[in-house]
């Protein structure tokens, strides 16, 4: 018999708070995609003209790493308050500040224009993207998983994670739109920004429906017990966090490595591999990522769906190896510059991609205790990200330039997908476990998760 915490709620509800979710995302993730693409395309002439074309590209991508050093802090601020006052309130925070970030970005002048303070200013709006987005992955994944039905919770919950693919798919196609429409002297010049200040009118739309829906009922019942304790009983989410859930924590680290690199690699360097080494043309390998994260967006939920057939660990672990099988074929089949080869490669990494990132969020939600959930699910996955997605374009153009050969880049991906193989089978199956039954805090949360873990035995 359901919790009244984790009853399923109504179906026009739970849909409105996915769209709410979902929205969000894809407006953090074009946001954030936005730059990575631009980065590849055009940053490197903008904002350090003076540098080779190949090393331009490696501080271009610098930039675009900086970001993800940004998002452990917006993990720990936004998980710190989001446990504390609540998913919604952070969420609009973070929509708010990454779009704005992304108007501004918009409207930044060139190298050319004030010098060596345009990439400073550059950097310093990537910081405040990176750490928007480091608070809004957890809050709107969680948003979700607390609402909504138990028994579907893996596809429920993996509707927000089609944001990145979406937003992905919303970047990519605005760039090769523009790409196809105008000259490269008229892109450069002034057809770069248009993508990014769009973003304000996204962010408009984004806020007037996440400001609709309401708080996660889990979340609300788990405040008002700890209000009926002593303040001095409860410890703050990022000390109960290190205390209870530090194992959880680290599997969600090395969950995140094979599914964080894999991802930057298929989507970000492929536009530098593709343009430079294998003579394919910027619009064919944009339209051959936009088509593949059609496909992407399409077969989350359905792994989501199967997470909740044969649980989380499976499906996770089918991914990581997939995408580690798979990296010597996907730049063999790049190598012969034909757009369909192209094509399959990138759209049969992103379907193992989406083999992790669907069950994810349901995952990482599952470890962790409500009161500090947000902190925990937040700070497993974006402090992964400094290691895992910050640097990966980075060290892929670099080993492109060192050794002129796709090798040391496949062998890079394939360890990664070791570590997560290894991460992911040292957790515990979570599909099993009530939200409600580790909602009440610190003090129960190691009994709790004792009961949770036989049941999932």
């Amino acid at each position: 018999m359901s919790s009244p915490a984790t009853a399923p709620p109504a179906p026009s509800n739970l849909k409105r708070i996915v769209a709410a979710s979902l929205i969000g995302t894809t407006i953090e993730w074009y946001d954030f995609f936005l730059y990575g693409s631009a980065a590849a395309l055009v940053f490197n002439k903008l904002f350090f003209p003076d540098s080779d074309p190949l090393v331009g590209t490696l501080l271009s991508f610098l930039t675009y790493a900086v970001g993800f050093a940004a998002r452990p802090l917006g993990a720990l601020v936004f998980g710190h308050y989001g446990d504390r006052l609540g998913r919604k309130k952070l969420l609009v925070l973070s929509l708010l500040l990454m779009g704005g970030a992304t108007f501004a970005i918009g409207l930044l002048p060139t190298h050319a224009t004030i010098g060596t303070a345009a990439p400073v200013l550059l950097t310093v709006l990537r910081l405040v993207q990176g750490f928007a987005l480091g608070g809004e992955w957890g809050g709107a994944v969680l948003l979700v998983s607390e609402h909504g039905d138990a028994r579907r919770r893996g596809f429920w919950a993996s509707w927000p994670q089609t944001g990145a693919p979406a937003g992905q798919l919303l970047a990519t196609g605005v760039l090769s739109l523009l790409t196809a429409l105008l000259s490269d002297e008229a892109f450069g010049d002034w057809g770069w920004r248009i993508p990014f200040l769009l973003s304000g009118v996204l962010v408009i739309v984004g806020l007037w429906i996440r400001l609709s829906v309401d708080e996660s009922p889990v979340f609300q019942q788990a405040l008002e017990r700890a209000e009926a304790k002593s303040a001095q009983d409860e410890r703050t989410p990022l000390v109960s966090v290190l205390r209870y859930h530090w194992r959880d924590v680290l599997v969600a680290m090395g969950a995140r490595m094979a599914e964080n690199i894999s991802y930057y690699v298929i989507t970000a360097f492929i536009l530098v591999y593709a343009t430079t080494s294998a003579g394919v043309s910027k619009q064919t390998a944009l339209n051959a990522v936009l088509i593949a994260s059609a496909v992407h967006f399409a077969v989350i939920p359905a792994w989501g769906a199967l997470s909740d057939r044969i649980g989380r660990r499976p499906v996770y672990l089918l991914g990581a190896a997939g995408v580690g099988l798979w990296m010597f074929p996907f730049f063999a089949l790049i190598d012969t510059g034909e757009f369909g080869s192209l094509l399959l490669a990138v759209t049969v990494g992103l379907v193992l991609h989406g083999a992790m990132y669907a069950p994810q969020a349901a995952f990482f939600s599952e470890m962790f205790a409500t009161r500090m959930r947000y902190s925990g699910a937040s700070i497993g996955a974006q402090f992964a990200s400094v290691a895992a997605g910050a640097p990966a374009p980075l060290i892929a153009t670099a080993l492109l330039s060192d050794y002129d050969s796709s090798t040391p880049i496949s062998l890079y991906v394939i360890a990664a997908a070791v570590l997560t193989v290894v991460a992911v089978a040292a957790g515990k199956e979570t599909r099993h476990r009530d939200l409600a039954e580790v909602a009440s805090g610190a003090g129960t949360a190691p009994a709790a998760s004792r009961k949770e873990d036989a049941r999932a035995r």
